[in-house]
Parts: C-alpha cells; structure tokens; sequence
C-alpha cells in the first residue's frame, strides 16, 4: 500500500474516532482495505486501494423494517455471487 494511501486511510480513521463513530475494517479486494461505517439508516463502504485511488459506496435504507423470513433471501444471493 503506498505512503499516501495509508496517511489518507489513518487520517480517515482518526476523524471517526475524534466523532465517535463506530466502523470496522474489512478486506474484501486483494488491493483494498474496506471502512464500513454505519451511521442511523445508512451505511458507508470506504475502499483505500493500493494505487492511491479512493472508492466510496453509500447505502440508503427506506426505513421498511421486516421479520427473519426475509433471511431466507440472503444465503441465494450469496451463491450468485460465487458463480
């Protein structure tokens, strides 16, 4: 991982530990190391690659709140992805 990549990741850790803010690392991509942060009715993916570049996803929940029988879609899903 190069320098600046890794000044920009512990930067970006700093600042959610001066506010509090909970995460957990993550690595997911052979290149990458992953910040998922979790902030009331979102979550964040933060990627810091080795080539410097910064990559952010953002997911919005709808507020819907449903039962376990929605588990039953999940593990299909993750058998898609393996294909």
């Amino acid at each position: 991982m190069k320098n600046n990549v890794f000044n920009k990741l512990v930067s970006f850790l700093q600042k959610l530990d001066q506010q509090g803010m909970s995460y957990t690392l993550g690595h997911h991509r052979e290149e990458a190391v992953m910040v998922t942060v979790a902030v009331p009715g979102e979550r964040w993916e933060v990627e810091f690659l080795s080539d410097g570049s910064v990559e952010v996803e953002k997911f919005i929940s709808n507020g819907e709140i449903v039962g376990e029988e929605l588990l039953s879609e999940l593990f299909p899903k993750s058998n898609e992805q393996d294909k």
